[in-house]
């Protein structure tokens, strides 16, 4: 499993880059991020853990900025704020993962999650 994404105060650490598809290539069931080129196994094992790792740090990110968003859109101070109902519908998800999503965006805003070791909020 991917490693906890750092706090504010941690330096980042940078994955493996996540290269662009060329259109051509993009095309192309078989190609995969120009895996399908390399026919040295260890170097294939080890471009594709990086990617995986790459993948993987870009999903913990992403689900903490929809968890911050979640959170945002059900701030009961803003006017036009959402209901969980409505939040799961946008980002079709299940009304009861709408509320576990927006109470894990509030701990993100509020800096209370450090050493929950995933950014998983289920």
């Amino acid at each position: 499993m991917a490693e906890p994404t750092p706090r504010r105060n941690e330096p980042r650490l940078r994955p493996a880059p996540l290269l662009f598809e060329p259109a051509q290539a993009g095309a192309d069931p078989e190609h995969f991020f120009d895996l399908e080129s390399i026919d040295d196994p260890r170097e294939l094992l080890a471009r594709a853990t990086e990617l995986t790792q790459a993948f993987r740090a870009a999903t913990d990110r992403a689900v903490e900025f929809q968890a911050i968003a979640a959170a945002q859109l059900a701030d009961p101070r803003r006017f036009d704020r959402l209901t969980p109902a409505d939040i799961a519908a946008r980002a079709e998800w299940t009304e009861d993962y709408a509320k576990k999503m927006v109470e894990y965006g509030r701990d993100l805003l509020r800096g209370d999650v450090e050493g929950r070791g995933t950014t998983d909020p289920v």
